[in-house]
């Protein structure tokens, strides 16, 4: 089965719980399921078990749940755990529901994670966000895919408008927030 068939089987499972087209995903990290729960009384919880291609998150603090709905007015879609390379999935695998969002309307991703740093100036719990990465996982999500472009354009690859929107908020909450560079490892 090519990717595309398992990203338009994931559509249609979803479709079959909701018809909602959100426009923003939030891809929620160890421990951070409850902020779900900001959702509105619409919201439709999906597990993951019931879609073909989204596989099973195995880390603790993973839920393996979609949630659809809304947040103040915006259409939202929240993962609850994620899969990743380092468990034994594949590449595709781990990307296969990033895809499926993006075909059922997410315009712009914000995903949480929890990751040591070699910057000396942070401490344990710091907020840091990113404004590059650097690949270093021994492969990419591009490879063997033909569906995509092979050479996206990566200057921006951290939206500027969404990363000044979370330093106002930040400020606005009284929140030191860090910036750098993730380096992504396998």
């Amino acid at each position: 089965m090519t990717r595309q068939e398992k990203i338009i089987k994931n559509v249609k499972a979803i479709k079959k719980y909701s018809t909602l087209k959100p426009k923003l995903a939030i891809i929620l990290g160890s421990g951070l399921d409850a902020f779900a729960n900001s959702m509105r009384e619409d919201k439709v919880t999906i597990p993951y078990m019931v879609l073909p291609h989204f596989g099973r998150a195995s880390l603790a603090g993973h839920a393996s749940r979609l949630h659809l709905g809304h947040l103040d007015q915006t259409p939202l879609a929240i993962m609850c755990g994620r899969l990743h390379y380092y468990e034994g999935y594949t590449i595709e695998e781990v990307t296969i529901p990033i895809a499926t969002l993006i075909k059922i309307g997410v315009e712009k991703v914000i995903i949480t994670n929890a990751a040591g740093g070699i910057n000396q100036s942070f401490t344990p719990g710091d907020l840091m966000l990113i404004n590059d990465h650097i690949n270093m996982m021994g492969t990419n999500p591009l490879i063997g895919n033909k569906t995509e472009p092979i050479f996206p354009d990566m200057t921006c690859a951290y939206d500027r408008e969404l990363r000044q929107i979370a330093r106002n908020k930040a400020k606005e909450a009284g929140i030191d927030l860090q910036e750098g560079i993730y380096l992504a490892l396998s």
